[in-house]
Order: structure tokens, then sequence, then C-alpha cells
């Protein structure tokens, strides 16, 4: 009878360290996963103000470059796309799905704000408006603040998916659906780089 008594204890033990082992992995996968999406809200509010600008650097540019309308139409476009994208990416931080569109959006968003900034070179009023001169200086302020909370997201997706991909943190990972979480990585060489903005 003793004998039993110390079998169900040392198994009672067992299963209370086991137990405690388990929820111990669980919160923090828990915590890395609401890290990451943290750090993609970060990005989330960056993008907003980048959305918000784009609109006032149109209009600003649009009485000046009225015979590029084709640009400025490309330019809006790619703004909405690129927002609609986020709204997605926002919803599920981390799913591969969304944050390859948004990354595909963002890219195309880049590149017609480069031919933007490209073509107003050519218009010397423009490049000496000072409304448009602000609006440039934002918008470059807002890209360096994106591409910094990109890399602090990149950083946090990466912690979670090494924690939910290591031994014995992976059986709890698959246990309880804990998915890998999408680098906001951009493909293209080319879209890597913020618009260059320069009205000297």
């Amino acid at each position: 009878m003793n004998t039993l008594l110390i079998v169900l204890t040392v198994l009672a033990a067992l299963a209370l360290v086991a137990a405690l082992f388990v929820v111990g992995i669980y919160n923090k996968l828990v915590g890395l996963r609401n890290r990451f999406k943290n750090a993609y809200a970060q990005i989330d509010v960056q993008l907003k103000r980048r959305y918000d600008l784009i609109p006032n650097l149109v209009e600003t540019a649009k009485g000046y470059l009225k015979h590029e309308s084709g640009t400025l139409e490309a330019v809006v476009a790619a703004r909405n796309a690129a927002a609609s994208a986020n709204a997605g990416a926002a919803a599920n931080p981390g799913d591969p799905a969304a944050m390859q569109k948004l990354a595909s959006a963002e890219g195309t968003l880049s590149g017609t704000l480069g031919r933007l900034f490209a073509l107003s070179e050519a218009y010397p009023d423009l490049k000496a408006n000072t409304t448009m001169l602000s609006l440039m200086e934002e918008l470059t302020s807002t890209e360096n603040k994106v591409s910094f909370s990109r890399q602090a997201y990149n950083d946090s997706v990466m912690a979670y998916n090494t924690q939910r991909e290591v031994f014995p943190s992976s059986l709890i990972a698959g246990t309880f659906h804990f998915t890998a979480a999408e680098l906001f990585a951009i493909e293209e060489a080319a879209q890597k780089e913020a618009p260059k903005v320069s009205f000297s």
C-alpha cells in the first residue's frame, strides 16, 4: 500500500512537471506570435501614413504634370492596391499569401513612385514647390520608418519561426496549430530601395 502511494505520487509529480513544461512552451509561442503581430502593427502605422501622403503628393503634382495623367493614375492605382493588400496582411500578420501580396503591391507602388519622382525632375516649377518639397521629405522619412519597422517585424517572425521549429517546441506547435509566419520580404532588387527623392 505504501509503495503504491509512492508510485502514484511520483507519477502525479511527473504529470505535473510535464504539464508545466507544455504550458511553458505554449505560452512562449503565444508571446512570440503576439510580438510579431505587434511588430506588424508598427509597419501598418507607417504604411498608412505613407498611403495618406501619396494623394497629397499626387494632387500637388497634378497641376504641373497635366500631360502626365497616366503616371499620376498609376501612382493612385498602385497606392490603392497596396492599401488593400495591407488591410489583408493586417488582418492576419504572418499569413504567407497576404504577406506575399503585400510585398508585391508595395514593390509596384515603389516603382510607380520612382517614375513619378523621375518625371518630376523635368519640371523646375514642381521641383521648387514648397508643398511638394515638404511632402517628399515626409515621404522619405516614412520610407525609412517602414524599413526599420519591416526589420523589427522580420526579426520577430524569425524568432517565432525558430521557436516553433525546434524540438520539443515543434511538438507543441504542431499540436496547437502554431503555423509558420511569413517574412515581409521584397523580392526584386530594384524594389528593395526606397524611392530616391532629390530636388537639388
